[in-house]
């Protein structure tokens, strides 16, 4: 049977070959539907003439019809190539986009086959292509993810993962992005051309073109995932061999910085995640308001960690809208050390840790602003109570360690609901609101366990099980209030920081401030906390390759004269 559309298709695909077109040829290539006209009309001759039964005239037939080599004393055979349009053809064929499963597992075998045709010297061709895979696969793969109705099924998931445990199952999004991160790190490895990527214009040139964009859609699935380990090596693998960030377009900068961003951010280098993200913001379109509110809760994060508030013009901005009260109320508790609102707004309890634990954000500002809340707390207490020395007799001004821990346990109890207990004449055996004793999802309430349990006692425990060495405990009295210990420490830990500047008297219970003769002891005592982070700090960030940065193999590139693509 006679196949027009199919040898029509064929003679365009040989000529874009030969004109090394691979823009055009990915416009060609379609993967799912609506199909236009024609492609309905070459799935018809393929199912009519080249069923599965005759896949091996299928192969012929495209051997014929493309070019064996390209043209010229250095071109390459296009075996490879050939052998991804055979495979092309079988795949609109066969594939039934109702099951979406069997279509991910076909998009796969694709995407694999034109990865193959990606490390030949006729890469360049099918880059395009291969990028438009990748994301095709990213969607159906994330979008499978989140429907766990359609795997439950599934008794074999994809292979263990290169470099993980043996045995190790990964997801579908996972296997979807290890295959992706093999195309990634061909483009990354391109050997042709210059030592530095670029060609005599000062762009990427050969499958350097594509680092940005494979990697970005691999962080995207890692991200999804939450394998941050896997991003680590594309973040590393461009620190060493990618051109400048710089050189390539606004959106793809904009994307890999965020995602850059948001790994040091959940690597607790929050400085660092603060430049990247503050670099992703400012590169980010105006109107891409759901891209820019992405970086913001991000970037406002990272920046309240190291002790700098947004503003209330950055609250009025259109990607902002909504974030004034979640985030207001918990700068205003870290600035007046209020730790009881501090507690509430951070209890999982409340709408606002709610949403920062959606965010994925809540133990990082539990954990990390905490510090920033007793530094604070420390300050108004000097403010009311602290002494200020005597720059004639030489006598430093003085913060009272017990003035400290009186605020500190009032604020305490407040946030536990101590007294509001005692008011309401509720007994302080039952368990407050807040914290709990670490070991409490083990342990009997007191009521149960005022005493050891008898033999028959234990007969009557409530159904469930108790770790043995457990059995007979009992819930702590009631919770842990700061104690001078506690608070001698905290102290200490800021002086260590330079979050404070001065020393801890152990003997005397008393914090001096030291090098306040000719200064405001506030100033020198209780120093800017962004400022004294940032002094710290330099402006590596390590995954962004930047003009003029020594690379893994000790080259240091200048580049000028480099224009983006």
């Amino acid at each position: 049977m006679d196949t027009p559309t199919v040898d029509k298709f064929l003679g365009e695909i040989a000529h874009l070959m030969r004109e090394k077109n691979g823009n055009q040829l990915q416009n060609f290539l379609h993967y799912e539907p609506p199909w236009p006209p024609l492609y309905d009309q070459m799935i018809s001759e393929l199912r009519q003439t080249y069923p599965v039964s005759r896949q091996e005239s299928l192969e012929q037939k495209c051997s014929e019809a493309l070019p064996a080599e390209e043209e010229g004393d250095g071109g390459g055979p296009f075996t490879s190539f050939i052998t991804f349009i055979t495979k092309y053809f079988a795949f609109i064929r066969d594939v039934d986009v109702s099951d979406l499963l069997e279509t991910h597992q076909k998009l796969k075998l694709l995407l694999g086959c034109a990865s193959t045709v990606l490390s030949a010297s006729t890469g360049l061709i099918i880059l395009p292509t291969v990028i438009s895979l990748s994301r095709t696969l990213s969607r159906l793969a994330i979008g499978l993810d989140k429907r766990p109705d359609l795997v439950i099924d599934l008794t074999s998931r994809e292979a263990a993962a290169p470099g993980d445990e043996a045995g190790e199952r990964v997801t579908l999004a996972e296997g979807s992005a290890n295959l992706i991160r093999e195309a990634f790190k061909k483009c990354a490895s391109e050997r042709s051309g210059n030592i530095s990527g670029l060609n005599g214009e000062g762009r990427p040139e050969g499958r350097r073109i594509g680092i940005y964009l494979m990697a970005n859609v691999c962080l995207k699935l890692f991200f999804h995932c939450r394998k941050l380990r896997s991003a680590e090596q594309i973040f590393a693998l461009i620190y060493q061999q990618s051109p400048p960030l710089s050189l390539y377009p606004a959106a793809q900068r904009t994307t890999f910085l965020y995602y850059l961003g948001r790994y040091h951010f959940a690597n607790n280098h929050f400085h660092r995640a603060q430049l990247a993200l503050q670099a992703a913001y400012n590169q980010c379109h105006r109107q891409a308001t759901k891209q820019r509110r992405l970086i913001l809760v991000y970037l406002i994060t990272s920046n309240m960690i190291l002790g700098r508030f947004p503003s209330s013009q950055t609250y009025q901005r259109p990607e902002a809208r909504g974030l004034r009260e979640k985030f207001e109320p918990l700068c205003s508790a870290i600035a007046k050390g209020d730790i009881a609102s501090f507690r509430e707004l951070t209890d999982i309890g409340n709408p606002s840790a709610s949403w920062f634990l959606r965010w994925r954000i809540l133990l990082q500002i539990t954990n990390r602003c905490e510090v920033l809340v007793w530094r604070s707390l420390a300050r108004r207490t000097f403010l009311l109570s602290g002494n200020l020395g005597d720059a004639v007799n030489k006598k430093a001004p003085t913060l009272d360690l017990d003035d400290v821990l009186v605020v500190a346990t009032c604020l305490e109890k407040r946030a536990l609901g101590i007294e509001a207990r005692q008011r309401a004449s509720i007994p302080t055996t039952q368990k407050p609101s807040g914290r709990e004793h670490t070991n409490s999802i083990f342990i009997f309430p007191p009521t149960q366990a005022d005493t050891p349990f008898t033999g028959e006692q234990k007969e009557e425990l409530p159904d469930g099980y108790i770790d043995p060495d457990l059995i007979d405990c009992v819930d702590p009295p009631g919770p842990d209030l700061p104690t001078m210990e506690a608070v001698e420490g905290m102290i200490a830990s800021l002086v260590e920081q330079d979050l404070l500047h001065g020393f801890v008297s152990h003997g005397q219970k008393r914090f001096a401030i030291t090098g306040a003769k000719n200064a405001s002891p506030l100033q020198i005592g209780f120093p800017n906390v962004w400022m004294t982070i940032s002094a710290k700090m330099d402006e590596e960030v390590p995954g962004w390759v930047k003009e003029g940065q020594t690379r893994g193999g000790g080259t240091v590139m200048h580049l000028s004269g480099a224009r983006p693509v």
